[in-house]
């Protein structure tokens, strides 16, 4: 069998906090994955910042409400599932991700999920599990699947490197300069045709 596991922000629909940061006027929340690699660090910040802010979770889905996935992504899911099984791996939570989730036609999504106070205000986070990613991967080959893998930052380096192949989707350049071995790509039909080049030679 042969499965596909994509990223989600970046690869297939905008980068939440950035989209949230522009709307909210709060830049220091535009810090993403791409820009720090520790991700219980990036988060504590942004819980901080949430705070300082007084913003909380409704804050966050109203702007979460109005977004799209990327021009093409839709297509390029649907076209994708008629081939190979597709699993949406993400570092986002399941509290952000139902809008977006809906616009893609509901493809299954292994991500976190966030604590609110009664106020509404993000207290804490949890982890699905550490390594999400890379463990899913990874489990996902004992069960005798042939994974390829597509993501944008930091956080999908391990998952990339797990897969029988993995692939950079609109990488930084400095990320792509620190991992010359991945494949880069910038569009979905490059990126079509590296996943099916993945599966051509395993």
């Amino acid at each position: 069998m042969r499965l596909v596991c994509l990223d989600l922000e970046g690869v297939l629909v905008p980068e939440i906090w950035i989209e949230f940061s522009r709307r909210v006027g709060v830049p220091a929340l535009s810090r993403t994955t791409r820009d720090e690699p520790d991700y219980d660090k990036l988060m504590q910040y942004r819980l901080r910042i949430l705070r300082e802010h007084r913003l909380g979770l409704p804050d966050i889905q109203d702007v979460i409400a109005g977004m799209s996935p990327f021009p093409g992504a839709g297509e390029f899911l649907a076209a994708l599932r008629e081939t190979y099984q597709v699993i949406i791996l993400s570092d986002t939570f399941y509290e952000f991700a139902k809008p977006l989730m809906r616009r893609l036609g509901w493809p299954t999504l292994f991500c976190h999920s966030l604590e609110c106070d009664a106020e509404g205000f993000v207290s804490d986070y949890r982890l699905r599990m550490p390594n999400q990613k890379q463990e899913a991967v990874r489990r996902f080959k004992e069960l005798n699947f042939r994974v390829a893998a597509a993501g944008d930052s930091y956080n999908d380096i391990a998952m990339l490197r797990e897969a029988e192949g993995g692939i950079l989707f609109c990488p930084p350049e400095k990320l792509a300069r620190e991992f010359p071995q991945l494949p880069v790509t910038r569009d979905y039909a490059a990126l079509r045709q590296e996943i099916d080049a993945v599966f051509a030679s395993v």
